[in-house]
């Protein structure tokens, strides 16, 4: 489980990133973090997974602090990010293999886990060749196997599906839906409404760093498009133009 309480950010220069969110994701369901490019969906997220200190508000992954007890928070989690990358000249197991050995793992559990990655992630027919040489569909594949190597039951997906063609996105969509039918809390945050239409149980969305709507996605929705649902939430205002 993730507790999101009032988390506030605020940047040098008095820039207010993310004021005062509140939310819960639960074990089992796909959360969605739904808003535009600057909304404050990356600056939550990293302040859920430490690598940001909240300006204020507090925040539990898997029941530790974010602030008092990040070790144990950042072993709980498997977060990728849009600035997650991979070292060109390793190749995609050996990639898996350095980070299996960064999270501590013993030998056995990390040829166990990379076994059942590769197969979860269609890995196996390139990832033997350096990551230089790889697409950019493969190189998310990999980056999210580093992501899940070491298990963690919370996962964190910043627009994972950001550049990728349609057979690779469709490829990590289903991967995202395994974990929840595994029982995983998933935070999934994105501006693309056809994935969250698809993947999220839950919605909150975020503009201008305030939280505008927490609540299930057919609530949200209201009888209506959730795209049609999302620009009401954020004060979109259609302008009439005249020939």
């Amino acid at each position: 489980m993730v507790i999101a309480k009032e988390l506030t950010k605020e940047f040098s220069g008095g820039k207010l990133a993310v004021s005062n969110v509140s939310f819960t994701a639960q074990p089992g369901e796909i959360f969605g973090l739904l808003g535009v490019n600057g909304a404050g969906k990356t600056t939550t997220l990293r302040m859920l997974s430490t690598v940001l200190t909240p300006t204020a508000g507090s925040a539990t992954v898997q029941g530790f602090d974010v602030e008092k007890e990040p070790t144990k928070v950042r072993e709980s989690i498997g977060f990728l990010s849009t600035s997650t990358a991979l070292y060109g000249r390793l190749s995609g197991k050996e990639v898996l293999q350095y980070f299996g050995r960064l999270y501590g793992m013993s030998s056995d559990k990390i040829k166990e886990r990379i076994e059942i990655v590769e197969s979860l992630l269609k890995l196996g027919e390139f990832w033997n060749r350096n990551c230089d040489s790889y697409s950019t569909g493969q190189k998310q594949r990999v980056s999210i196997a580093r992501t899940i190597l070491h298990d963690p039951p919370v996962l964190f997906f910043d627009e994972p599906t950001a550049g990728l063609d349609i057979v690779s996105a469709q490829t990590v969509m289903e991967f995202i839906e395994s974990c929840r039918a595994a029982g995983k809390t998933v935070i999934f945050s994105t501006h693309i409404m056809s994935e969250v239409e698809r993947l999220c149980d839950h919605i909150a969305v975020i503009h201008d760093g305030k939280l505008v709507a927490d609540g299930r996605t057919e609530d949200i929705r209201a009888g209506r498009r959730l795209e049609e649902a999302f620009l009401d939430l954020v004060g979109y205002q259609k302008e009439l133009t005249h020939a």
